[in-house]
């Protein structure tokens, strides 16, 4: 068709669309978590894991399938990978920065040395009579003066950059050894959240009622736990610094940590899921951990999401290892089995889950810490200050429906 004697082409409505329809894919396959790009480019790998982030995220806030739990295991998996890879690359750059100032470090030693030796004697023949003696006529001895000072300012200089050098030395090896702690923790989380995919694919078996049948179920386990701590109470206490030889004592409902929500969850606990309300288990397991010398607290715990059933509040079974302690799951242990665990071996801790009513849940979670009589002295994480105390003191005729035994 011709227009004012220009041609003008036109082109099909389902053409174009398909060409914008096309277009717009191409543009979100770009800027998609599955996008991919050059391994060792830190910008493209940084706006990956912001992406990865975002689509967990969005994945999290929808409804709770077992399609969409696998969707979020491949991306937190892959963000995981991301993060890992970016670190690695991180040690990397530093491994070569720090080769480089080792080699900057010893030649300026050595420079250093060789010159601190002959400005030393220069400066012996020059301080002495023979510097007078030896100087042809005055301008000569002046000149001489002062070649020496112009000596011990560039060695002034030159120790200057050495000191420098030293300091940006032991700052980028300390650089370094945080990255690999980090590098670290991320090598282990990755690990834990293959092994959380597969156990869920294990569990529910690609069954879509499975899931929300093992969803129910941990839904009931929480609401036991808050049900008992709202009858105890679940207001906030001030934060006390409590210890032992045994380990550290710690309460879900401190200051410092009460209020945080376990795995972001802010519903799905008769509310939200508090440290207050349902982190016994939680709170406990810090314990243990600090009774093999860690240094998490509730709150650490609390905000790592490969500890606790996808998109939950509840705590994995057997759980994660207390400092590289594992633990062994027993379901109804008898009292005599406990006590053996305990005297069979000092450094042995249990975490046992109580019930009032025999289960199936268990209503709350202590810290077994050693035989007393026909009982135990517990931690228990609901009463103030409540370490080293006895079982009995609140939990007489309660029964052990669940025990986590660490060795």
């Amino acid at each position: 068709m011709k227009i004012n004697g220009k041609k003008i082409l036109f082109l099909p409505l389902g053409l174009i669309t398909f060409l914008i329809i096309g277009r717009f894919s191409i543009l979100l396959a770009q800027e998609s978590c599955d996008s991919t790009c050059d391994p060792h480019d830190s910008s493209c790998l940084g706006k990956l894991v912001d992406l990865c982030t975002g689509q967990v995220s969005q994945l999290q806030s929808q409804t709770k399938t077992l399609k969409n739990q696998i969707a979020q295991f491949d991306y937190q998996i892959k963000l995981t990978t991301l993060k890992i890879q970016d670190t690695q690359d991180k040690i990397a750059l530093l491994g070569g920065r720090i080769d480089q100032l080792e080699v900057s470090l010893n030649d300026l030693t050595n420079a250093f040395s060789s010159r601190a030796v002959e400005t030393y004697k220069m400066s012996r023949v020059e301080n002495s009579l023979a510097f007078l003696l030896s100087a042809t006529d005055l301008d000569s001895a002046v000149a001489r003066f002062h070649y020496l000072q112009k000596i011990q300012e560039a060695d002034r200089s030159l120790l200057e950059k050495l000191q420098e050098a030293q300091t940006t030395y032991q700052g980028q090896k300390t650089d370094q050894e945080t990255l690999q702690k980090q590098l670290t923790v991320q090598q282990a989380n990755l690990d834990l959240q293959k092994k959380s995919k597969a156990n869920l694919l294990s569990q529910t078996q690609g069954s879509e009622s499975k899931y929300q049948s093992i969803l129910s179920e941990a839904q009931a386990a929480l609401a036991a736990l808050s049900n008992f701590a709202e009858s105890v109470g679940i207001s906030i206490i001030p934060h006390q610094d409590l210890s032992d030889g045994w380990g550290k004592y710690y309460n879900q409902r401190d200051a410092n940590w009460g209020n945080m929500l376990i795995n972001g969850q802010g519903s799905g606990c008769g509310g939200a899921c508090t440290l207050a309300s349902v982190g016994c288990l939680v709170t406990s397991y810090a314990m243990v951990t600090s009774h093999f010398g860690g240094s998490l607290t509730p709150g650490d715990v609390a905000m790592n999401s490969v500890n606790f059933w996808p998109t939950t509040a509840l705590f994995n079974t057997p759980g994660p290892s207390a400092n590289g302690h594992g633990a062994t799951s027993v379901d109804h242990p008898s009292i005599q089995e406990l006590k053996d665990s305990l005297n069979s071996n000092s450094n042995t801790a249990i975490i046992a889950g109580l019930s009032k009513d025999g289960g199936p849940w268990a209503d709350h979670w202590v810290v077994l810490r050693s035989v007393d009589g026909d009982s135990f002295k517990i931690n228990d994480p609901l009463y103030a200050g409540a370490m080293n105390t006895r079982l009995s003191d609140h939990y007489s005729g309660w029964s052990v429906v669940s025990a986590r035994i660490y060795n």
